[in-house]
């Protein structure tokens, strides 16, 4: 499938901002399951780009300029394959570094309440299916409601409000499949739709032998098909949030998107 990717954020200040820096991982990972056929990063005066520690393809975008305002533009076009939700081989990182608990996916006992079903049954139904019971599980538990939670909610706070959006569903099963003893990870990205929504998206994999990663997507019972688009992967929401960055100045904050992912006709 060839989706084309519009992704335009404006930032309005209450006053001047004096500098800002902004790390952005904006830019579709290198990966057997996509092609990047054109893809292009604008916004502040000066855009490095760099490939982080996790593979990620990123931009430190600066600007030095007083302002009272910031627009960072995606545009671009990918080529994406259905894999079966599977990504084989390794990408060179270890799966055992995606053990480790982060501050947004430690287990509490209630997440290990919900992972410990699925680490009895993992012996009798094997690793996918029990990895597709555990996604089941947490949609069941955790309807997707958006307004209730933020960038900084951990998994057992979502799993304890009883609702959550994307973000929350994808650390719940990071922590949850940790504890029954799957590396998992968290992906940011874009997913597809005909009308373009819900196109800003993230979801979880985790790794199993013999397959390599495979997706899960609680938000929406399913592993990835070619609709998702991968940008960037890491531990949790902070390794691989699209935008994050410090500025100095600027007082309240509102902002502005415009998004729009569509699948191209050839």
């Amino acid at each position: 499938m060839k989706i084309r990717v519009l992704h335009e954020t404006t930032y309005s200040f209450a006053v001047v901002v004096r500098r800002s820096v902004q790390y952005l991982r904006l830019t579709p990972r290198a990966d057997r399951g996509q092609t990047v056929l054109s893809w292009a990063v604008s916004g502040p005066a000066s855009l490095v780009p760099w490939i982080d520690g996790l593979g990620n393809r990123c931009h430190v975008a600066s600007e030095a300029e007083e302002t009272r305002s910031l627009t960072i533009t995606v545009e671009g076009e990918v080529e994406t394959f259905d894999t079966g939700g599977v990504l084989p081989l390794e990408d060179g990182l270890p799966p055992a570094m995606f053990l480790r608990q982060t501050p947004l996916t430690a287990a509490d006992d209630a997440i290990r309440a919900l992972a410990a079903p699925f680490a009895v049954a993992r012996a009798a139904e094997g690793d996918v299916a029990t990895l597709h019971g555990l996604m089941n599980a947490i949609a069941d538990v955790v309807p997707y409601q958006s307004g209730l939670t933020h960038a900084a909610t951990s998994a057992a706070e979502a799993l304890a409000h009883g609702s959550g959006v994307c973000q929350d569903h994808a650390h719940i099963f990071i922590a949850a499949a940790r504890e029954v003893g799957f590396p998992a990870r968290y992906v940011s990205g874009y997913l597809a739709g005909g009308d373009g929504s819900m196109a800003s998206h993230a979801w979880g994999e985790a790794f199993v032998d013999a397959l390599g990663w495979v997706s899960f997507d609680p938000s929406n019972r399913q592993s990835a098909t070619d609709a998702y688009v991968r940008l960037a992967v890491g531990h949790d929401y902070v390794d691989a949030s699209p935008v994050a960055g410090i500025r100095t100045g600027g007082g309240d904050e509102s902002m502005d998107v415009r998004l729009d992912v569509q699948q191209c006709q050839d």
